[in-house]
């Protein structure tokens, strides 16, 4: 008999919790260590935006290598053009799993500077990797100003919960004091 079967057919009433006939048969790690009244962690709006400003670049830099391939083809330089460029797209994702440590972001700018030196093998990289530059320096700067606000947010969320009481989900009743 299946885990879920056996789920569907046990019996209804008080149950121990984690097991209710509800539940999916199998959870995530994070679903099986929820308990109510639990906070969620927020993720960092900052590592969010710039992996996704990484993510599109590594885009853009394999079809760059493409291009400088295409356009030197009868060069022995070509195939290094290609390599080099799928490289950099994978290291431009690869950092996008230590984005949040110091590494990460030097790699980010990194990538950024590398992206702007193109320039002088493709014209339109002119434009494309100062833009690029911009959309990656807002990203850091503007992710990490609402990262330090949902803090601040945070915080005085906390505050005011201890100075009204508030106890969570499991453990609130209601306005206190008529309120």
């Amino acid at each position: 008999m299946s885990e879920q079967q056996s789920r569907r057919d046990a019996p209804t009433g008080p149950t121990s919790f984690g097991a209710e006939p509800w539940r999916p048969a199998r959870e995530t790690k994070a679903q099986r260590q929820w308990r109510p009244g639990r906070r969620r962690l927020r993720r960092s709006i900052q590592a969010t935006f710039c992996s996704s400003v990484l993510c599109l670049q590594a885009i853009v830099l394999f079809f760059v290598g493409m291009t400088l391939f295409g356009l030197h083809r009868g060069e022995p330089s070509a195939p290094w053009f290609l390599a080099g460029y799928t490289a950099l797209a994978v290291i431009a994702v690869l950092a996008c799993a230590v984005i949040r440590r110091p590494l990460g972001m030097a790699i980010g700018w990194g990538v950024q500077v590398v992206m702007i030196c193109s320039a002088w093998f493709e014209y339109s990289l002119f434009v494309i990797g100062p833009l690029f530059a911009l959309t990656w320096w807002y990203a850091v700067a503007k992710g990490r100003a609402m990262d330090q606000e949902n803090k601040r947010r945070e915080r005085l969320e906390a505050e005011w919960d201890a100075a009204h009481g508030y106890t969570g989900p499991d453990g609130y009743t209601g306005p206190q004091d008529g309120q």
